[in-house]
């Protein structure tokens, strides 16, 4: 096929190749980005029109796994791909994330990215795919981008570190750090940790830059080849002379309105001296619409937060650049839940819930990719409006809330009892109460104190922080910046990045860089994990002074023994069409599940009725003893005797001439079906058959 281009990188064991000109030639760029036999195909198309008043870059991506790339039908009573799955969604904020900032400043054109898995061989993972090949793609489309951005998943297994390790290996490995980084600079970082340490993580991330300049060398050998010119666009920015004005007239104003104390407070002054600086420049300005007066105005705000910090020093809130604000901790503040625990920092607080249940309740899903379908810890994150004192729809989930939920929830990976340890499923549940900055850490903290809470072992307690980066530029090199530990949410928003560390006194568990900025030196981000690891310390302190241990099980959450059989005698304790187990479920109110291996998990709302079905199955498997006496129910009479439950699903025959001292006429004279009766075993024949007697009993 003619103008198709190819270029291969070698990276790790397996080459990264892209493909351009073969698929979609009608988007401004498509590149397919193949590993093994995973493949995707990713586009890229840009409006040449904006919308009237737009006021942000809208910029999308989605990323779609299609069942066929594994040869696979979909799911679900319609047999085609449905909603966005988690890992989708996680994908597609992966590559949104280090390819924002990567765009001109004040380019708002319609932007989207869209990602399709075409072939999984089960072994290489499509989200680095995708985050090459969206580079790649915007690279040789005449789109505006300050790319190449090499992307790269970096495993440490028995000790070395491994470029995009397989899901085999991954199993394996110590690290799971996924790095989007341009020349020289690191402009996204993402992943999980076994408790690494602080130098092995700053090597892994000197890796993880090497690998990334010879993807990047190879998408710009891409974009020579196949590329196209890009285009010239108008750029939107705050016009000058009327953010002049705005700092001649109301800028004393706007820096005294920003350092009251308190969020709401701080936004109701910021508010007030904003409208009345409209009313001015309206005035003076007659040509000048609302939007262009609010550009100049938010422009001006965060010029103010910016110096503060800069030129004085001084944060909004007062404190100290590297100074975290009051923490506050409670656990089990709620009665009936499992688990439960309250986390502050300052005006950001979560509450979490923790939940167990028997092992069958884990989360079972669909990944055509490959790696792994199901998982029994579980943490979800809810982000109400009210935590930010607005109103707004409540209903689906969106996708930061995933996206929050899923960085707490790696965390605790490294630290989570072996389920054959801890039997549960654990389901984690974090209700945002106020929100004020970095509420995906404070998730982590109060995560951390409900599952102690509810009595789940965790080999060590985990804490996170956050760390914000303001930065000032001289044609365009960076010529001074100032480190902040527990950034609030103005800083979030008007500084240049959100790097967030959880960790356990150990190390590190968890991370994410998001920035502004098209990168920063591997320096500052490893100033950024040392401040961020000094935080983390005093965080794990608080949570050590309100629970450091595992409580005992709520009487609320289920009780939970295991027993070993002979793997040959499942069906045994089955029984036939399920007979047996169903009896023992339906007389102790017991969930009893049998794994392949002969292990039996019995779970019980209450101690009585796990030990009623434990002995139930431990009398299945117990053989019945001569001159040992027993009590069981009379299942069934005939005129020669009657037969009763010895043990669970062992009968044995009492003869009428055993049932009294006296001579009786008729079994049911003395017993009848459903009665319980205490018997002595006085024998067993050649044939296994069991001779009971209530005389010899008495």
């Amino acid at each position: 096929m003619k103008n198709v281009c190819n270029v291969e990188c070698n990276v790790g064991d397996s080459p990264l190749i892209f493909e351009s000109g073969k698929l979609a030639k009608l988007a401004d760029g498509a590149v397919t980005v193949s590993l093994g036999e995973t493949l995707v195909l990713v586009t890229a198309v840009s409006q040449h029109e904006k919308k009237e008043n737009q006021g942000f870059f809208p910029l999308s991506v989605e990323y779609k796994e299609k069942a066929a790339a594994a040869g696979a039908f979909p799911g679900g009573y319609f047999k085609r791909e449905g909603r966005p799955t988690e890992k989708e969604i996680l994908t597609a904020r992966l590559t949104d994330r280090p390819l924002r900032p990567l765009f001109p400043k004040g380019y708002l054109y319609d932007t989207q990215i869209i990602a399709l898995l075409l072939s999984a061989d089960k072994e290489n993972d499509s989200d680095i795919l995708c985050m090459n090949g969206a580079s790649a793609a915007l690279c040789v489309s005449d789109i505006p981008f300050a790319g190449p951005l090499g992307a790269v998943r970096i495993g440490k297994v028995d000790g070395k570190l491994v470029v995009n390790p397989t899901f085999a290996q991954r199993e394996l490995s110590s690290l799971n750090l996924l790095y989007g980084g341009v020349k020289g600079k690191v402009v996204m970082i993402e992943g999980d940790a076994g408790e690494l340490a602080e130098n092995e993580f700053n090597e892994a991330l000197d890796f993880a830059q090497e690998q990334v300049e010879m993807i990047i060398s190879a998408q710009e050998k891409l974009a020579q080849t196949c590329g196209k010119e890009k285009r010239n666009p108008e750029l939107i920015e705050p016009k000058i002379e009327i953010l002049n004005f705005a700092r001649e007239k109301v800028k004393s104003q706007l820096e005294e309105a920003i350092y009251h104390q308190g969020k709401m407070e701080r936004d109701v002054k910021v508010s007030a001296v904003k409208k009345s600086a409209r009313e001015t420049i309206s005035e003076n300005f007659k040509e000048i619409d609302d939007n262009e007066i609010k550009d100049a105005l938010d422009a001006l705000e965060k010029e103010c937060y910016r110096e503060g910090i800069l030129q004085k020093n001084r944060r909004a809130d007062g404190r100290g650049l590297k100074d975290l604000r009051s923490l506050g901790s409670e656990a089990g503040v709620l009665p009936r839940t499992h688990g439960s625990a309250i986390f502050s920092r300052g005006e950001t607080s979560s509450l979490a819930l923790a939940t167990l249940a028997s092992l069958d309740q884990r989360q079972n899903f669909d990944n055509y990719a490959g790696g792994e379908d199901s998982k029994s810890f579980i943490l979800h994150y809810n982000f109400p409006p009210f935590s930010v004192g607005e109103t707004g729809r409540m209903g689906g989930i969106n996708r930061r809330e995933i996206g929050h939920g899923n960085l707490a929830e790696r965390s605790f990976f490294s630290v989570l009892p072996k389920e054959e340890d801890f039997p549960y499923a654990i389901r984690v549940t974090s209700e945002i109460m106020e929100s004020n900055g970095s509420t995906s850490m404070a998730t982590v903290s109060s995560a951390t104190m409900a599952l102690l809470d509810a009595g789940v072992p965790l080999k060590s307690p985990v804490g996170g922080i956050s760390v914000g980066l303001v930065s000032e530029f001289q044609e365009e090199k960076m010529e001074s910046y100032q480190l902040l530990l527990d950034i609030i949410g103005s800083e979030d928003f008007f500084g240049d990045m959100d790097f967030k560390l959880c960790a356990t006194k150990d190390g590190i568990t968890s991370f994410q860089l998001d920035l502004k900025l098209a990168g920063i030196p591997l320096s500052i981000l490893k100033e950024a994990i040392s401040l961020a690891g000094d935080g983390v310390g005093k965080v794990l302190d608080k949570i050590n002074e309100t629970i450091s241990a595992p409580s005992d099980l709520s009487p609320y959450a289920p009780k939970i023994e295991v027993l070993s059989i002979d793997p040959k005698k499942i069906g045994e304790l089955i029984g036939p069409g399920g007979k047996n187990i169903k009896a023992i479920q339906a007389e102790s109110g017991a969930d009893v599940q049998i794994e392949e291996d002969g292990t039996v998990r019995i779970y019980s709302p209450n101690e009585e009725g796990s030990q009623m079905a434990k002995q139930k199955i431990e009398d299945m498997f117990t053989e019945i003893e001569v001159d040992k006496t027993y009590t069981g129910k009379i299942v069934s009479t005939t005129n020669f005797g009657a037969f009763m439950e010895v043990l669970p699903g062992k009968d044995g025959l009492i003869h009428i001439s055993e049932l009294a001292e006296e001579r009786v006429g008729a079994t049911e004279d003395v017993v009848k079906v459903g009665d319980i009766v205490t018997a002595k075993c006085i024998g067993i024949d050649e044939k296994g058959r069991v001779k009971m007697s209530l005389r010899a009993a008495s």
